[in-house]
């Protein structure tokens, strides 16, 4: 059996995988285009795209506007694929990031980090952009639907389902992360049913994507033979040539241990996963001290208490400088052997794919 196509409405990816969006500026145009290219869903990451750009004050709310707008236009240049942004409620600029999107023409946004309740009135008329919320149970799902219909006339055009296995920030209590009943086996089937509801209320499809520590085209297999219609894996495309981080961040990867993987308490007061180094440790001892913030990036953020800035550290990770950041990464980040090219990890995943699901 060979690989599905995704279809989000009118949009029809040739692979049933979409790229996670990773900030700050892990999957940027680079990366994003060579995932669209290869006939899956690249996506570009909005949180604090500012601070990639190489213009002054990049951490000027504007600049994450027109950081954003260019990154979608790199992108768009150099693939007729599918490309997409990740946009986090939680972002202080999410209105703005999210209205610069739609007129750019993105094909896709992904908004998750808190539920996306307004997020239908940022579309202008003519705007063909899709709007998939993340969420991490039935629940949000229903949620979401209840009140884009009743507010909007608006139905999700497909959902992403994370599961507590993913990098970066998790949807999850931490006391849930190793809880069966929290897994994706256990919430990809509730949120299914949850939209399923909505689908015969509307008569519309409403795809559902699994993601959350996706490694292999097993994996793939397994959720979709489980009635999801595709999947979003992130880590995975760390270690590959496109990937706009750094070599040294990208190596962190490779060079990563089972150990290594560590649940940290984020400054946004969510739990994330990320790979245990001297900057964590220097956390954890107490070491860091409040700071003064010249931006404030994430409205959860508490920058009166909080030791280090987060997107500080991300984007000094992501240039190759771990001693003054970390590296998010997904539960299965320790898997990583060596760096290929997206198109080398895409044929890779079919392969596994069609042995794992024979015809």
């Amino acid at each position: 059996m060979k690989l599905p196509q995704l279809k989000i409405g009118d949009l029809v990816a040739r692979v049933p995988i979409v790229q996670g969006g990773m900030g700050v500026g892990i999957s940027l145009s680079g990366l994003a285009s060579a995932v669209a290219e290869e006939g899956g869903i690249g996506v570009i990451a909005a949180a604090m795209i500012g601070l990639t750009s190489s213009k002054p004050n990049k951490s000027a709310p504007e600049a994450q506007s027109e950081a954003l707008a260019d990154e979608i236009r790199k992108a768009k240049a150099k693939t007729s694929g599918i490309v997409g942004v990740n946009i986090m409620v939680a972002l202080t600029d999410f209105a703005a990031q999210v209205s610069t999107s739609v007129k750019e023409g993105v094909d896709v946004i992904f908004s998750g980090a808190g539920l996306p309740l307004d997020l239908p009135k940022y579309l202008v008329d003519g705007a063909k952009t899709k709007l998939v919320p993340i969420v991490s149970s039935g629940r949000a799902a229903s949620i979401i639907c209840k009140k884009w219909i009743s507010k909007f006339d608006y139905i999700p055009d497909a959902f992403v389902v994370e599961g507590p296995k993913a990098g970066g920030h998790l949807g999850f209590h931490r006391d849930q992360l190793d809880d069966p009943k929290f897994s994706l086996e256990s919430i990809l089937p509730e949120v299914l049913g949850a939209v399923k509801v909505f689908e015969e209320k509307t008569g519309k499809t409403i795809p559902v994507i699994a993601a959350g520590g996706i490694y292999t085209g097993e994996d793939i297999c397994k959720y979709i033979k489980m009635g999801a219609a595709g999947v979003q894996l992130g880590t995975r495309f760390v270690a590959t040539h496109e990937c706009d981080a750094n070599e040294k961040f990208k190596q962190a990867y490779v060079d990563s241990t089972k150990e290594d993987m560590t649940v940290i308490q984020s400054p946004v007061g969510l739990p994330g996963r990320a790979i245990k180094n001297d900057f964590l440790d220097a956390v954890s001892a107490g070491k860091k001290t409040p700071f003064k913030c010249s931006f404030k990036c994430l409205k959860t953020c508490q920058v009166e208490t909080t030791p280090y800035c987060i997107a500080s550290a991300l984007i000094s990770a992501q240039r190759g400088k771990l001693k003054y950041g970390f590296a998010f990464a997904g539960a299965n980040a320790y898997r990583t052997q060596k760096i290929v090219s997206v198109k080398e990890l895409i044929a890779e995943l079919k392969a596994e794919f069609e042995v794992a699901c024979p015809a």
